[in-house]
């Protein structure tokens, strides 16, 4: 098996003062050669925005962009005409194909919004813009795997436009899970919250690990932790 662990503390670092940013890999002015994504996984972000502050209008084409609230609430509009705000237990995907426009807000004008900035390389350009946001209840994640992302939005996931599977789990200290993974397949193991041991291997919140190489994930919670699991070429 092969095991690349991302701790928090390495990631890249940007304060904007009104954003506090966090990189899993290269964006925008932080740059690192050996991280520039891992298969079609491109971008994590781990961001937290000031009470009514946030990303003004701007472009974005040929990615799949996935938000996924930790706290708070963000506020979404786009160039289709849709506006929503993503809450925790939310996911939203946006297709940003051949061109979309979009802009993002904290809702709250007192308290910040904490969230996962995801973005995934489609498997062909020049999709038709799309979006799409759905909501997963505690129960469908509590001590199991969930599937809340997929290339064909089989059990009620959100499309991926890519041979992705996205999973979120909610574990209690004690609880794990288990996830087979074909050998021609990878995956990146994201903590939420929390701290798990993954094949052996310690992860504290906030922590990557790519895996490459390995069959079966056997992931436990040393402390109540949530996760997320990409399964992935």
């Amino acid at each position: 098996m092969s095991t690349s662990i991302r701790s928090a503390e390495s990631r890249g670092y940007e304060n904007h003062g009104w954003l506090d940013s966090f990189h899993s890999f290269s964006f925008a002015d932080y740059y690192d050669p050996k991280h520039m994504g891992f298969g079609s996984l491109r971008v994590i972000n781990e961001d937290r925005v000031q009470p009514g502050a946030g990303f003004g209008t701007h472009s974005h084409s040929d990615m799949e962009i996935i938000s996924y609230v930790l706290d708070g609430a963000l506020e979404h509009k786009d160039s289709l005409g849709t506006g929503s705000i993503i809450r925790p237990g939310d996911v939203q995907r946006m297709s940003a194909g051949s061109g979309i426009r979009h802009s993002e807000f904290n809702h709250s004008k007192t308290e910040p919004v904490h969230f996962l900035q995801i973005w995934i390389i489609p498997e062909r350009k020049g999709l038709k813009p799309d979006f799409e946001q759905k909501a997963f209840s505690l129960d469908a994640k509590q001590g199991k795997l969930c599937l809340i992302g997929s290339r064909n939005g089989r059990d009620g996931s959100v499309t991926i436009h890519q041979d992705v599977k996205l999973y979120n789990a909610l574990l209690k200290a004690g609880e794990g899970v288990l996830h087979e993974l074909a050998l021609s397949h990878h995956a990146w193991v994201q903590v939420v919250k929390g701290e798990v041991d993954l094949n052996g291997t310690t992860l504290k919140a906030s922590d990557g690990a790519a895996i490459s190489d390995e069959t079966l994930l056997k992931i436990r919670a040393s402390k109540d932790a949530e996760i997320l699991l990409f399964d992935l070429k």
